[in-house]
């Protein structure tokens, strides 16, 4: 749905362009001719992967890059013990960067499970932190409105040492609750709990929590906290009745909330083969037949019933990227717990997750650079859909551009390579900057720009009499065979450069094999006899008799194959003069070389 657009009014075009969609109204109508009136239609972009310009999910990208390149780098060999480890190892550092930026977001060891599922409701459910502020930052926190909601959360989320430090709050401002208080402070305290670095068995612990639970249930049965309301709901909690742990929907917020307490307090030493029938019966005592199951719910669901297919599908539906299906998939797979079945169109499962997810990154204007990765680990379509994307990334600077050639020169893309190459000298050519655009040119290799270049570069030349960007065309070696015009204006520089080293006989010989062998372009011949003059003019005799006879047949093709102009201009008719003027001084030149030539020629026979 678009808003503010009615469908059934208005006939919507839409374009799909690489990361988001135009639509917009249109004034085509199929029943009756729609007269063509002036209108201003709506135009929306909708672009799909919007959480790639996230600040913290950036970082959460760009983090998880690392983690998925060294994953695709363990050694195919590594077998039992050794790659069992790595690929937990790979597992623990995606948790890592996940919980990063999850406390990034929310501000807030590995064990039995119950500790993680403590761990994972507390960094969910995070509020307790700015209610637990609030109240110690009053100036009687035990009055505060507050107080009781606080110690109550501390005690749903297992966080008993934090709960025991506000009761004490309580017994020093009111002397009749003082007892209560530290009988059940020394309760929370004495309750056995698995820690990480705990040795003791699991029946030992069941041994020790069965003896403490009786414990509290003696001392709720006996009436100890019965002058306390409070307290005694504590108590009841501590005990894990579900009807006292239901009266606190508002603090526990959600149905996993309500799992993790009641199998802290009911059923700690709990397995994870069994957790799915908790997590069931959980969500259907929360929800109560009020409400219908969330995706998450749906997802968290499938995870504690180990469903990873059934995971995978919810997750794709729900989440609003694919970050965590094409991670969590491509880990699985290395871990051969996924058995990927191949889809439709060739691609497992994988695969098609990851290619997703990197196109998902092209949208972003650098995050593109992490996508090609994840391409390049796709052995099916990767290459492919990296060519499509790679094409569409706007080249806003060289310095950006110089990044993606690298990129495809070393995957030895080889159409993208001239593509990007050309569109480089096309902006060079249209700033001016012609030596960046013909080395661009030579490095596409085209051909036909290379010699539109080079018409600019001896256009130049006639307007200015100098050549620009001399070190480039100094040094162009073989990339001048890419066309003749790139030829002739190496060849043509090269003249000049032993005209000016005085080598006149090599710089003659040049010129002319530039004429002759039809290189030159016919509007450049008169420019090259034009420098021809000083040598014609030179003491010592530079052409011989039948080189000259080769510049004259030039002049005289020049001269006889010009076009005849309609009415000629005042500007036309000066620069028929200049050239008239031209050609009787190369002609004259040329009759006085041909005569000097012939005389030293036969001079030289005599000898």
């Amino acid at each position: 749905m678009i808003p503010g657009v009615n469908s059934k009014k208005k006939q919507m075009c839409f374009d799909w362009g690489p990361g988001e969609m135009l639509v917009c109204e249109t004034t085509f109508n199929k029943k009756e001719k729609s007269e063509m009136v002036p209108n201003c239609p709506f135009i929306y972009i909708i672009r799909k992967d919007v959480d790639v310009y996230s600040q913290i999910l950036r970082k959460l990208f760009n983090e998880s890059h690392g983690i998925f390149v060294g994953l695709q780098r363990i050694e195919e060999e590594l077998t039992g013990k050794s790659r069992k480890a790595q690929l937990v190892r790979v597992s623990k550092n995606y948790r890592s960067v996940i919980r990063a930026c999850m406390e990034e977001m929310h501000q807030v060891a590995t064990g039995p499970l119950l500790l993680h599922l403590l761990d994972w409701v507390r960094l969910h459910v995070c509020e307790v932190d700015s209610l637990s502020a609030d109240v110690l930052g009053s100036e009687n926190p035990s009055k505060h409105e507050s107080f009781w909601n606080l110690v109550t959360v501390l005690v749903l989320q297992g966080r008993l040492d934090e709960a025991r430090q506000m009761l004490s709050k309580e017994a020093d401002t009111s002397p009749t609750s003082a007892g209560m208080c530290r009988i059940l402070g020394d309760l929370m305290r004495t309750m056995p709990i698995l820690s990480p670095g705990n040795t003791q068995t699991l029946t030992e612990l069941e041994l020790k929590w069965q003896h403490w639970h009786e414990e509290c249930e003696r001392h709720l049965q006996d009436g100890t906290f019965a002058a306390s309301p409070h307290l005694e709901s504590l108590c009841k909690i501590m005990l894990g009745d579900e009807a006292a742990l239901l009266e606190q929907k508002e603090l526990l917020s959600n149905w996993y909330h309500f799992l993790v307490t009641r199998l802290l307090y009911s059923h700690p030493t709990v397995k994870p083969i069994d957790l799915h029938f908790y997590a069931q019966s959980s969500l259907d005592l929360f929800l109560g037949g009020e409400s219908s199951p969330e995706p998450l719910d749906n997802i968290l669901m499938a995870a504690f019933e180990f469903d990873i297919h059934q995971v995978i599908k919810e997750c794709s539906i729900a989440l609003s990227n694919w970050w965590f299906v094409a991670h969590l998939t491509d880990l699985l797979d290395h871990c051969r717990l996924l058995q990927s079945h191949n889809l439709y169109f060739g691609s497992n499962m994988r695969e098609f997750l990851l290619l997703e997810y990197a196109s998902g990154l092209f949208a972003h204007h650098s995050l593109w650079q992490l996508g090609v990765d994840y391409f390049d680990y796709c052995p099916e379509l990767g290459r492919v859909s990296l060519e499509l994307h790679i094409e569409r990334i706007p080249l806003n600077t060289e310095q950006k551009a110089l990044k993606v050639l690298r990129i495809c020169e070393q995957r030895q893309m080889t159409e993208q390579v001239r593509s990007i190459c050309k569109i480089l000298a096309m902006k060079a050519v249209r700033n001016n900057r012609l030596g960046s655009a013909l080395s661009w040119s030579i490095r596409a290799k085209d051909a036909a720009f290379a010699t539109l270049v080079s018409d600019r570069f001896l256009r130049d030349y006639c307007e200015r009499g100098c050549f620009s960007d001399l070190d480039l065309i100094d040094n162009l070696g073989p990339a001048m065979m890419l066309s003749d015009r790139l030829t002739f204006l190496g060849k043509y520089r090269e003249f000049h450069r032993l005209y000016e080293e005085k080598r006149f006989v090599d710089a003659a010989s040049l010129l002319l094999s530039l004429m002759t062998s039809q290189i030159a372009p016919r509007s450049f011949w008169m420019t090259l006899l034009t420098d021809a003059l000083p040598l014609l003019e030179q003491k010592q005799v530079i052409f011989s008799a039948e080189q000259t006879y080769e510049l004259m047949r030039c002049l005289e093709d020049l001269t006889s194959g010009r076009p005849e102009h309609g009415e000629p201009d005042a500007q036309q008719i000066q620069d028929d003069d200049i050239e008239t003027t031209k050609v009787e001084m190369l002609r004259l030149a040329l009759a006085r070389n041909l005569a000097r030539a012939i005389i030293r020629e036969g001079s030289l026979e005599g000898s």
